[in-house]
């Protein structure tokens, strides 16, 4: 019997060495990051912030936050964190592994866990109005062939980082969600065999 694509992205992901950043100066947090079928095809699932949270307002972001002392581990924080946005149920999220860890720069201090989950569709969602002013998802499909993709090369005292943006379907996607994104997509194509 044939893998799946979803089955071969969690091989992949259990197989590979997280990054882990530490950095007693950066708060943690975690992200889901959560991919769903509909109509055939694999999207991903992004939160457009609202302008009353604290930090990134307006981005567009996955479902997250920081870690709270309750929440006993960061895959617990992105479970909280989704239930609390968009109210994803931690049962309905299939978790399939982790990726990088993530700073955000300038206007926050954190390092973000992303967690990969599968998600069933159609799901009925409880957007909180005060976290996010919506939804929305995209095909990782038209995010690897038709987004428009630009990569920038920063520092931040002696250290060299490489940033990215992604637009699509008139979103754009910049920050820590799209380095995360980019990471993502370049296991989503060594798996599932799609080229950019």
């Amino acid at each position: 019997m044939c893998m799946s694509t979803k089955e071969k992205l969690k091989q992949a992901l259990a197989l590979r060495t997280k990054v882990r950043i530490h950095d007693k100066n950066l708060a943690q947090a975690a992200v889901l990051l959560p991919i769903f079928l509909k109509g055939g095809k694999y999207h991903i699932l992004f939160t457009q912030r609202s302008n009353h949270v604290h930090h990134h307002k307006g981005q567009v972001s996955f479902p997250g936050g920081g870690w709270h002392e309750s929440d006993w581990n960061l895959q617990n924080t992105a479970l909280r964190e989704a239930w609390e946005e968009i109210g994803l149920g931690p049962r309905d999220a299939e978790l399939l592994g982790e990726l990088d860890d993530a700073h955000t720069v300038n206007s926050s201090s954190f390092v973000i866990s992303p967690f990969v989950a599968f998600i069933p569709h159609p799901y009925k969602f409880k957007v909180s109005d005060y976290e996010c002013d919506e939804i929305f998802d995209l095909p990782i499909e038209d995010l690897i062939h038709k987004a428009k993709v630009a990569e920038d090369r920063y520092a931040v005292g002696n250290e060299h980082f490489i940033t990215y943006s992604y637009e699509c379907e008139g979103r754009l996607i910049w920050g820590a969600t799209a380095r995360i994104l980019h990471q993502f997509l370049e296991i989503w194509k060594s798996v599932s065999g799609a080229q950019s």
